[in-house]
């Protein structure tokens, strides 16, 4: 492993320890918006992108020289594991992950094989080792799927606007759900612990559509199985992170869970939540659009998040959701200088 020295503030911070300033990372940093990234995608595709090592770590890194970011994010896709359970996925161009086996039966859960990180998917750790001994002087976050959003993908065939048959498959055949849940949540810790050993600093699970369960049934059909995930990953001592979009009803349950960061959308302040009893380290949460905006306006929203989140410690401010395709470089560079110095000059440094 790499001896080199890198600013740990965003670690710091996701412990909920005092720092000189607010740390920041942005959700989807890596790709998109970036015109480099879209000349490669001209050439390569994500699958093409992710499988060689060198040019994933080149993607991974981009945004933390071009935004003097505090933490890079692994570039991937939660799909990623997948194919090495037997899952037959596609990304497909304006619609995303379409999958041409889905789940039925519990039967079909059963003919679901298992991950060897090592065997199945080399690519993904070759890149953070790379990352990690050669390239970055900021910690890298490994990141994985939640097994109830990877779930929707695998009984819906695709994305999905309600997951009405991901929620009737849950009701109607509980016994077949709770087996997944098993297999998705086994895989996901094997994977997420090779991506630690390989070198990552911190996790971020992202259950992105959990917030289409109400609070009642996210406690009996998914908050045992995430207890397990992050109960099993805490022996590997990094910050684990958790985030979902549309689901501040659940912010007090992922606070039971045995990890050290709140992500929170836009749709919840950060002093509301504090105000509800969240006391761990909170993540977030400049709605993006907002990044389309006038720059006065960014400043000023961007100023009320960091009021807000440094009421506390242990905040890192980050966008509601990933950066999308029209954001500008320049914008996301700007802001990450105006949260480095604003937030020093109130935390007195």
């Amino acid at each position: 492993m790499s001896n080199r020295t890198i600013n740990d503030t965003f670690l710091r911070a996701a412990r909920g320890e005092r720092t000189d300033y607010v740390p920041c990372w942005y959700m989807r940093q890596a790709g998109r918006s970036q015109p480099e990234y879209r000349a490669l995608k001209e050439k390569y595709s994500l699958f093409e992108i992710t499988h060689q090592p060198e040019l994933c770590a080149y993607v991974t890194k981009l945004p933390v020289d071009q935004y003097n970011v505090d933490a890079a994010i692994l570039y991937k896709d939660i799909m990623t594991p997948l194919p090495s359970l037997g899952v037959d996925v596609e990304i497909k161009g304006g619609i995303g992950p379409v999958i041409s086996n889905p789940i039925r039966s519990v039967g079909d859960v059963e003919k679901l094989g298992e991950i060897n990180p090592e065997q199945d998917v080399p690519y993904v750790l070759e890149t953070i080792k790379l990352l990690v001994n050669e390239q970055l002087d900021v910690p890298l976050i490994g990141f994985a799927g939640a097994p109830f959003t990877l779930a929707s993908y695998m009984i819906e065939g695709g994305p999905s606007k309600n997951y009405n048959k991901t929620k009737a498959f849950m009701y109607s055949q509980s016994e077949a759900w709770f087996k997944l849940m098993d297999k998705l949540a086994t895989m996901t810790v094997t994977y997420v612990k090779a991506q630690i050993d390989a070198g990552a600093k911190a996790i971020q699970i992202f259950d992105s559509w959990v917030g289409a369960l109400n609070a009642v049934d996210y406690r009996y059909f998914i908050k045992p199985i995430m207890t397990r995930i992050f109960s099993e990953l805490r022996e590997k001592n990094v910050p684990l992170i958790m985030f979902g979009v549309g689901a501040s009803h659940l912010v007090h349950e992922w606070h039971d869970l045995p990890l050290d960061v709140v992500g929170l959308d836009w749709r919840l302040p950060i002093a509301e939540a504090r105000k509800m009893g969240i006391t761990k380290t909170v993540q977030g949460n400049l709605d993006p659009a907002l990044l389309l905006a006038p720059w006065n306006v960014i400043e000023e929203k961007a100023k009320e998040i960091l009021d807000q989140g440094m009421a506390h410690p242990g905040y890192i401010f980050n966008l509601g959701h990933g950066v999308f395709p029209d954001v500008q470089v320049e914008t996301l560079k700007k802001l990450t200088t105006f949260i480095h110095e604003y937030s020093a000059s109130k935390l007195g440094k």
